[in-house]
């Protein structure tokens, strides 16, 4: 079965560098502040799309819908979004899903004709059957070689059949690869391989709506990013983030989930914590890791030794929401950096600091 072309990717159509796509950003939040259009990743992906002007339909539609609307219709918007940004993921579902009935069709065809044959086959063993009971046989040779023929039909019938199942199960292997490849795509930061912010919430108000026993949050920092950056280069930057990414994939104990937060920050869920301590312990183990990271830059072979991170910790209460914990975690990281950084601060109570 031929393959459809494969549509491109988000990253495929948004391949802007940085400064780029922060130069796009400043232009789609002043349009939106103009419109008052609620400040959610729906509105920011199609108004710094608007902004890139790659999509003129789009464009005459957003401007149309401003015009006609006191308010940005949340229907339209969703709408927009499926229609411009991502429906590249959605033609690929629908040829997918096209891919799975045009197996069952051809899987259905066959057992037609294997069972057709089968019935077939049934008929000509009761035929030859009845035949030898005869007390006189004249035509023996052509009632056995009837069933012979039958039987060698039969046979090549499920051979066909057989390896019509094989491709069709081949076949849905390669679709499952597809789809699980589509689903990390879409939950997991491609630079870093833990999940993205995107997920990280997702997965985090799950826990939280769950019955759930020593739930941690911890959120770390790299110190000094951008001044690292800016001396380095990003290419390097980019190394130490995707070290840091590995260094929190090994240590993760089970039942537990990391995902990039943003920029440099990190964010770490744990489970059956039954105080702050085990909390501290991890959160202290990859600190240490981090500080032991050696960075080489190549085209001076000179290794760093200087990458640290500050941590802050914060157990969900029952009555936790996304953002008390949130806010409670980076009120403790704030507070491990302004002590002096590469350090890791809990917080035991609800007592909102960076408000």
């Amino acid at each position: 079965m031929s393959q459809p072309p494969k549509p491109p990717s988000i990253i495929d159509l948004y391949p802007e560098e940085t400064r780029e796509a922060a130069a796009l950003l400043k232009q789609a939040v002043p349009l939106m502040m103009r419109y008052d259009i609620p400040p959610n990743p729906v509105h920011y992906a199609l108004w710094y799309t608007y902004s890139r002007g790659s999509e003129p339909e789009l464009n005459r539609r957003l401007d149309k819908v401003v015009e006609d609307f006191d308010v940005f219709p949340p229907d339209t918007a969703s709408k927009l979004f499926r229609d411009y940004i991502i429906r590249g993921e959605l033609e690929e579902a629908r040829a997918g899903q096209q891919q799975v009935i045009e197996l069952v069709d051809d899987i259905e065809g066959d057992v037609s004709r294997s069972v057709i044959g089968s019935e077939n086959y049934q008929q000509s063993l009761s035929h030859g059957l009845s035949a030898l009971q005869e007390p006189i046989i004249d035509d023996l040779p052509s009632v056995l070689s009837g069933l012979q023929e039958s039987t060698q039909l039969m046979q090549d019938q499920q051979e066909k059949f057989l390896y019509r199942l094989r491709a069709a199960q081949e076949e849905i292997t390669h679709l499952r690869s597809q789809l699980e490849r589509a689903h990390l795509a879409a939950t997991l930061d491609s630079l870093t391989r833990v999940f993205n912010r995107h997920a990280f919430t997702r997965l985090l108000e799950r826990a939280l709506s769950e019955t759930h026993k020593g739930l941690a949050l911890v959120i770390l920092d790299i110190d000094h990013f951008k001044q690292f950056n800016d001396q380095y280069g990003h290419p390097l930057g980019d190394r130490v983030l995707q070290h840091v990414g590995q260094l929190l994939r090994d240590l993760l104990p089970s039942g537990a989930f990391a995902a990039r937060y943003g920029g440099e920050e990190f964010c770490v869920v744990l489970r059956d914590c039954v105080d702050l301590g085990a909390v501290l312990e991890f959160a202290e183990k990859l600190r240490n890791k981090i500080q032991a990271l050696r960075v080489k830059v190549r085209r001076t072979d000179q290794v760093l030794d200087s990458i640290t991170a500050s941590f802050g910790c914060a157990l969900a209460e029952a009555d936790d929401s996304l953002e008390t914990l949130l806010t409670r975690a980076d009120d403790a990281l704030y507070q491990a950096k302004r002590s002096g950084r590469n350090q890791v601060h809990p917080i035991t109570s609800k007592t909102v600091l960076s408000a």
